[in-house]
């Protein structure tokens, strides 16, 4: 069974970066579009960010200019790049390959990691 495994979270003041990372135990990110969602206490998982197979990017208007997803088919791991770090940003960020051009997962959700940015 194919896992996810996102990491690189943690604490960051306001203004600050990080760098997730999502990682899959199989090939499943080739040829997939892959989206980095997220959770914060008391609110539904949103999606944050899409990446196509051919590298096409969509991005959460909350998001847009500040964060960047990128991949490595190689190493099968898409990457979370989040600059301008604010407050409204902190959750538990998951990862998951999606159906083309849409947010609906493929794959049972991993643990997520979790980012907390303080003011």
């Amino acid at each position: 069974q194919v896992q996810l495994v996102e990491s690189g979270g943690g604490l960051v003041r306001a203004g600050g970066s990080l760098r997730l990372s999502c990682a899959a135990s199989g090939t499943i990110f080739s040829g997939n579009s892959v989206a980095w969602f997220r959770q914060a206490p008391g609110k539904q998982r949103e999606p944050v960010a899409r990446i196509a197979s051919g590298g096409t990017t969509n991005y959460a208007d909350s998001v847009k200019g500040r964060f960047a997803i990128s991949r490595d088919n190689a190493k099968n791991t898409v990457y979370l790049q989040m600059n301008s770090l604010k407050p409204g940003d902190t959750a538990v960020y998951y990862c998951n390959p999606v159906v083309r051009n849409t947010y609906a997962v493929l794959l049972s959700w991993g643990q997520g990691t979790q980012v907390t940015v303080s003011s």
